[in-house]
């Protein structure tokens, strides 16, 4: 029996199409029922359904005010707030082109994307870095703030194969990937709903990511909202131990959150009263079965895990009509095409190969942008191939078996070394530099940088380089000096082999 994992198509998606249209289609029906609140210990903003509504087509109506055209791609440097996700809604709605980004990112890096994209106009948040050199029109929050009560725009409907959204990946070359997704994406994200959440319209989902992180804005606020569910989000502020609080206050349901915080809520509370929720939910790094065991211990409930990446969200995961077993990532869901791969096609089920995915995924992204030959070598005929490994039980079951390169994973952020490499590189006193993540205890890694130089370089000056020039998740926790790097037969640098080269005197913080 092959690794082909196919119960049949999705249902198709409506030929005329809008992402944002999709996301607020209960706002007419439920205009009165909360769709989100922003949650702090001491009370709550609400948005009604029709409150968000009447902001997001608002904004839209002012973004082509500002002389912005459907297909401009619009760069978003905006903090921790609800205009992240008003003004993301409201350019997809009036067929705009957004570009999601992390506020962590530097300016230097930001430069990159601006000359890479080459963006009508940046949407800016003053407390967000941002290159102010780039002659573009910058649109601030004040007037971000002032759109929402224009006239409603019309929804842009249109093909939903089109260009929706492009959302940034690190890639294996050492350079940033910027992958398009079409309209058609927040369609495919139905298959999750059943796949993944069990979400339905009464539920209460509390994510506790920012409102800027992809994670966020797909699972913490499009799904419930395209299902006419409430959105629960912390404020910027409150801190990871305060969550049981606003869980229980707010009648949370389902939980979301990356693994990494789940490991720090349960080192606060080691009991969790928690009478309304169902389920947690997970993604972004592997989620091990001590984790799983001790938040069931800790709350009576189950944590279901999923995989998936920038290039196509989460499309095999565990739910709560089909948990997973012995640690496996669970099943592809319901409505899509997964095998696992090897050199000549579909290895048997049981072998391990790469997890690949169907060209025709409706979920699946347009491209990397300004690299069609890039796209194309990721495919293997009809596969889009993953990079990550993995073996398919006979009843469909996934388990993981690592990546297959030296991608990392900082707190749920996948990170090339190559990236970092080259920019630690130009750091004054580096020789040579290699980076690699290295697990320090059990389901928590950190990123370490081994480098040459005449002498041990200060740790502060190392430190302050980094600061400068990369997102604080790409920054190294540790820094190791080496008289040289480890390479493999053919002299290229051996990255499994820095690993067992970091020795910690103590424990990073």
């Amino acid at each position: 029996m092959i690794s082909i994992f196919d119960e049949g198509a999705p249902a198709p998606c409506p030929d005329t199409f809008n992402l944002t249209a999709h996301v607020l289609a209960h706002a007419d029906d439920l205009p009165d029922k909360i769709a989100l609140a922003v949650l702090s210990p001491t009370g709550s903003d609400r948005w009604s359904y029709a409150k968000l509504q009447a902001a997001v087509l608002g904004t839209g109506t002012g973004l082509l005010q500002k002389g912005f055209n459907p297909g401009d791609i619009l760069l978003m440097r905006l903090g921790n707030t609800v205009e992240f996700p008003i003004t993301y809604l409201a350019a997809i709605a009036v067929g705009l082109v957004p570009v999601p980004t992390s506020s962590m990112l530097t300016a230097p890096e930001v430069a990159k994307m601006v000359a890479q994209l080459s963006p009508a106009g940046i949407l800016h948040d003053a407390g967000v870095a941002c290159p102010n050199d780039t002659g573009l029109p910058v649109i601030d929050t004040a007037e971000l703030l002032a759109m929402r009560d224009l006239p409603p725009a019309d929804y842009a409907m249109g093909d939903p194969n089109r260009l929706a959204y492009i959302i940034y990946t690190s890639g294996t070359s050492g350079n940033p990937r910027a992958v398009c997704h079409a309209h058609r994406a927040i369609w495919a994200r139905q298959m999750m709903h059943d796949g993944w959440y069990g979400l339905h319209q009464s539920d209460r989902l509390l994510h506790a990511g920012a409102f800027n992180w992809t994670f966020t804005l797909g699972t913490g606020l499009m799904d419930p909202w395209s299902v006419g569910a409430t959105a629960l989000i912390p404020a910027k502020d409150v801190p990871i131990e305060a969550l049981p609080l606003l869980l229980k206050r707010h009648d949370a349901t389902i939980f979301a959150a990356a693994p990494g915080v789940y490991r720090k809520l349960l080192n606060h509370h080691e009991n969790l009263d928690l009478p309304k929720l169902r389920h947690g939910l997970a993604a972004g790094e592997k989620l091990s079965t001590a984790l799983c065991d001790h938040w069931r211990r800790a709350t009576g409930t189950e944590i279901f895990e999923a995989y998936g990446m920038s290039e196509c969200s989460t499309f095999i995961s565990a739910s709560p009509d089909r948990p997973a077993t012995d640690g496996s990532l669970g099943r592809p869901q319901k409505g899509r095409r997964i095998a696992i791969l090897g050199p000549d096609g579909p290895v048997e089920r049981g072998e391990e190969g790469t997890i690949a995915i169907d060209r025709n995924d409706p979920g699946l992204m347009l491209g990397y942008y300004g690299a069609q030959e890039e796209t194309e070598a990721r495919f293997q005929g009809d596969w889009f191939m993953t990079g990550d490994h993995g073996t398919m039980r006979t009843d469909g079951q996934i388990d993981y078996a690592g990546r297959g390169d030296d991608m990392m994973n900082a707190g749920g952020y996948r990170v090339s070394p190559l990236e970092v490499e080259t920019v630690l590189h130009h750091c004054p006193g580096i020789r040579d530099i290699g980076v690699t993540d290295v697990e320090i205890k059990q389901d928590t890694s950190i990123v370490v940088a081994f480098y040459t130089a005449d002498a041990t370089l200060p740790e502060d000056a190392l430190n302050a380089f980094a600061q400068q020039n990369l997102a604080r998740y790409k920054q190294p926790r540790a820094w190791v000096r080496l008289d040289s790097l480890p390479t493999n037969p053919n002299g290229k640098l051996s990255r499994k082999a820095l690993k067992p080269l970091f020795l910690p005197t103590k424990q990073p913080d």
